[in-house]
């Protein structure tokens, strides 16, 4: 699977669930009003900037705080298709795989330097690799699991069938 679009940067670690999908906003129901107020707490003009398949490149353990689904819910509806992180939060990653919202894709440390915010990148599945047309570098990705591929390639936890 190749997946193809422009990059959001946030050099910033520990972007908590609070920041991702503010608290008050834990009411709404309607994913598509959900999503208007992704990442709000960081840049209130985020939902403005992304495109349908764009990505998400931030620092260590995204996604920490509270286990709600809201976050992967209202992310992958602004349009972002994976996320670009060092490491996640253990929970929200499950939860963005199980539901099937988004990919969080971990990424090694210096390649959180290497791109930058708006850079057009590839993202190689297959080769776990992601190659960044605006400099033309490539660099490696940390591969799924043969579970986690499978849930993926499910479409989520719900549609996955143990082999």
């Amino acid at each position: 699977m190749i997946l193809k679009g422009f990059i959001h940067k946030y050099n910033k670690h520990n972007i908590d669930t609070d920041v991702i999908i503010p608290g008050p906003y834990l009411k709404i129901h309607d994913h598509d009003e959900l999503a208007k107020h992704a990442m709000e707490g960081i840049d209130s003009d985020f939902t403005k900037k992304v495109s349908a398949g764009d990505f998400l490149l931030v620092g260590h353990n995204f996604g920490c705080g509270s286990s709600r689904e809201h976050a992967p819910i209202a992310l992958s509806r602004t349009g972002i298709k994976a996320i670009l992180a060092p490491s996640f939060a253990r929970i929200f990653y499950r939860n963005s795989i199980d539901g099937g919202y988004l990919l969080p894709i971990e990424i090694e440390e210096y390649v959180l330097n290497k791109i930058g915010d708006k850079d057009e990148v590839e993202i190689n599945l297959d080769t776990n690799n992601i190659l960044n047309l605006s400099k033309n570098e490539t660099y490696s990705i940390k591969p799924f699991s043969k579970i986690i591929a499978g849930i993926i390639e499910a479409g989520g936890l719900f549609n996955y069938k143990i082999p």
